[in-house]
């Protein structure tokens, strides 16, 4: 599904040397190589700050502590995501409140927002799915003179844009993952957090570093969560060709969409006006969606599901008091949704193939 040795080619020598120069310094955390990749990585998203921490779920949970919000308060997370953004607001000690998605683009839907707002409404947690933005402007319509605070969680949507703005620069922060098989991976975990804040990108500095900006001095709870400055050159030199990366995602799901066109058992994916896609997955709809993937997988596919069990129905969030029924757009959509292989080196023969293998799948 996702070919990443292909990838490391492109950077084998600049990681080695990298690695060598941080193992002959013994610069091994927050050292200058974590200070470069936060700042090109703001640049790159066109934000003021941006602050390195272990992994994408930290990244949620610090978004929400710098934010003061904990018990009491309650954060809108889409059921169509990955349960890391849910997580990430429990752990902070505020109660996710699920909306469904809308049927067209699987993004949160902002008239189920509108229904789900109540006076305890703290903040919504717009999630960037599968490589675009979520409708922003209807969700800031919605919580506009509200006091609700709108947090970003980009961690599938790096280089992704909005009415040319990209994201992470609307809302108060956002959380960005650099798990290995996203647009921008590292080798091993790590996350960050941008923000055209300083406060809030000083309070992540000490948040992810045992509550202290100066050493030995914790002047309130934090984490052990730095981004490693191993995975920092890894980060960077992938960084440089991203922009190149995304733009090969855009042409194969460009070559898809033609391969695709006349094939009337499925539904394409479809993009929200005004968005720049940046192609994390292709994901299509497709009936007797098991069996198809079955088939998929026993010819040699590395098709897969993004998600098959709506955070609902997940019983790590069984205390919500949410039951089957509740979010029946996210529901339907779970029984349906299927990854195709996608990744900036894919080549039109492998997407020949795949496709060929899917239309045998569909009528087999």
């Amino acid at each position: 599904m996702v070919d990443l040795k292909a990838q490391h080619l492109q950077v084998a020598d600049e990681v080695s040397a990298g690695w060598s120069r941080v193992l002959e310094n013994t610069s091994f955390v927050l050292g200058k190589d974590v200070a470069e990749f936060e700042q090109a990585f703001a640049r790159f998203s066109g934000v003021k700050r941006c602050v390195g921490v272990a992994n994408g779920t930290d990244a949620i949970e610090m978004v929400v502590r710098a934010a003061g919000l904990g018990p009491q308060d309650e954060i809108i997370v889409p059921a169509n995501t990955f349960i890391a953004t849910a997580l990430g607001v429990a752990r902070a000690g505020a109660r996710p409140v699920l909306v469904d998605s809308d049927p067209e683009y699987h993004l949160l839907d902002p008239e189920d927002l509108s229904r789900k707002l109540t006076p305890r409404t703290r903040a919504v947690f717009a999630v960037h799915l599968y490589g675009q933005a979520a409708p922003l402007d209807a969700i800031l319509d919605r919580i506009a003179g509200k006091n609700v605070f709108l947090f970003e969680d980009a961690a599938q949507a790096h280089g992704a844009t909005q009415q040319g703005v990209p994201v992470g620069k609307r809302g108060y922060a956002a959380a960005f993952s650099f798990y290995p098989g996203k647009n921008l991976g590292a080798y091993g975990d790590g996350g960050a957090v941008v923000t055209e804040h300083d406060a809030v990108a000083e309070k992540i500095v000490a948040l992810r570093n045992y509550g202290s900006a100066v050493k030995y001095h914790h002047p309130e709870l934090g984490f052990n969560s730095r981004l490693d400055t191993l995975q920092a050159v890894v980060l960077s030199a992938k960084l440089k060709r991203l922009a190149e990366w995304n733009e090969a995602r855009r042409q194969a799901a460009k070559r898809y969409d033609a391969l695709l066109a006349d094939v009337p058992e499925l539904q394409r994916p479809k993009t929200l006006a005004g968005n720049e896609h940046v192609w994390h997955l292709y994901v299509i709809r497709v009936p007797n969606r098991d069996k198809v993937l079955a088939k998929l997988n026993a010819a040699g596919i590395g098709a897969g599901i993004h998600y098959p069990i709506p955070l609902h129905l997940q019983g790590a969030l069984a205390n919500l008091g949410y039951q089957a029924g509740d979010f029946p757009v996210a529901e339907k959509a779970a029984t349906e949704i299927l990854s195709l292989p996608m990744f900036a080196e894919i080549t039109p023969e492998q997407q020949n193939a795949v496709v060929e293998a899917l239309k045998g799948a569909l009528v087999g």
